[in-house]
């Protein structure tokens, strides 16, 4: 159910706030420390950002995919590695309890995620199995009431502080692609899972990925997420989801962005004049502007499109593809009009820059949403 219009302004504004007050200041600090010092983690479970999207039966706000988006737009005015404190409790590490765990596992799961307590991770990337998500090669052995799962997943966010994976892994080596995989909620205690270090990165610095190995690991046949071989079909749903989340996000940097560079060029003066009085500046702002509006839009409607139960695989593809290239294209220029402070640290535009690459890696590269958004409109006939 939608918050009342009084109760979303409160959360709204409160977000706000916690971005401009508490967030902003430290984002050279966490650059430079690699790490979201625990404080402000805390100040992030107090306020609910680690259940946004777990049903309030479970102790979090249960909020609609348009509310999600409306905080992740507040959330991306601030460094990206702040989201990703808790960006995996609210999308790919959670959405699989929500949309396919019993009651059970709801129960068992679902009130420590929304704390903040329980740290998830979204465990499907492995060394061969990338934009080919359905090449999973770690296998899960059904061996009485235990699957024993051997194998090894890669560039997982947040596998350092997780203590509950989300594992998709093969259950029937004779199905090829996805129909032989099948979905495991594994606790990071269970013997024989490891986690590798944490991987130097060109941006984002703050949010960690990790390999994740798994040696003869026994879980148990209840931890099973959904039927067997049904973990594809549950990865999917799961990512239409993440991808809105992350077109939002991307709105977000952008929004930010532009507004720095309106502030910088509105004040740095060339010629005897502002050089925001510049018609190439101008042209510049102006296109950011465009497809920032064009962007949003974009994934406002999509996600308006879910919450009325509407199939949104194509236009959460599509919002994705768009809204990353987008932010992409507006870092470009940021750091273009701000020309030579661009450059040098101090300003944060080129932190931000690198931070916005990956945008069009996760969640599935721009290519791969290329060929989502074909098979869908091809199936639609138009």
């Amino acid at each position: 159910m939608a918050l009342d219009l009084e109760t979303r302004t409160q959360l709204l504004d409160t977000v706000r706030r916690f971005v401009t007050e508490r967030l902003r200041p430290i984002e050279a600090e966490v650059s430079e420390n690699n790490e979201v010092p625990a404080a402000i983690v805390e100040e992030m479970k107090a306020l609910g950002l680690f259940g946004l999207t777990i049903p309030e039966a479970y102790g979090g706000l249960g909020l609609t995919m348009e509310e999600e988006c409306l905080v992740a737009l507040e959330i991306g005015k601030a460094s990206p590695a702040f989201r990703s404190a808790f960006g995996t409790n609210v999308g790919i590490g959670s959405q699989g309890v929500v949309m396919f765990g019993t009651d059970a596992q709801k129960a068992r799961y679902l009130p420590g995620i929304a704390s903040g307590e329980i740290i998830t991770s979204f465990a499907l990337t492995e060394p061969e199995a990338g934009s080919d998500s359905a090449a999973v090669q770690t296998r899960a052995r059904r061996d009485g009431d235990v699957y024993v799962l051997d194998g090894a997943k890669r560039y997982i966010t947040n596998a350092g502080k997780a203590s509950l994976f989300t594992v998709m892994a093969r259950t029937d080596p004779d199905k090829k692609g996805g129909s032989g995989v099948s979905a495991f909620l594994v606790p990071r205690d269970l013997p024989g899972l490891s986690v590798g270090k944490s991987e130097r990165k060109m941006g984002q610095q703050g949010a960690h990925i990790h390999d994740v190995i798994f040696e003869g690991v026994r879980v148990p046949v209840e931890n099973r997420l959904g039927a067997e071989g049904e973990g594809f079909r549950v990865a999917m749903q799961v990512l239409d989801r993440g991808r809105l989340h992350i077109a939002a996000v991307c709105c977000g940097v952008a929004e930010r962005l532009l507004a720095d560079t309106v502030a910088y060029a509105s004040e740095r003066r060339q010629f005897g004049q502002a050089i925001a009085s510049f018609q190439m500046i101008q042209a510049m702002i102006a296109d950011s502007k465009t497809e920032l509006l064009a962007a949003r839009a974009l994934v406002m409607e999509s996600a308006r499109k879910r919450d009325a139960g509407d199939n949104v695989t194509l236009e959460a593809s599509a919002s994705k593809l768009y809204a990353s290239e987008m932010v992409g294209r507006v870092a470009d220029r940021a750091v273009q009009i701000f020309g030579g402070a661009g450059y040098v640290a101090d300003y944060g535009i080129e932190r931000l820059y690198r931070d916005v690459r990956i945008f069009r890696i996760y969640e599935g590269t721009s290519q791969i949403q290329q060929l989502v958004i074909a098979r869908e409109t091809l199936k639609r006939g138009g």
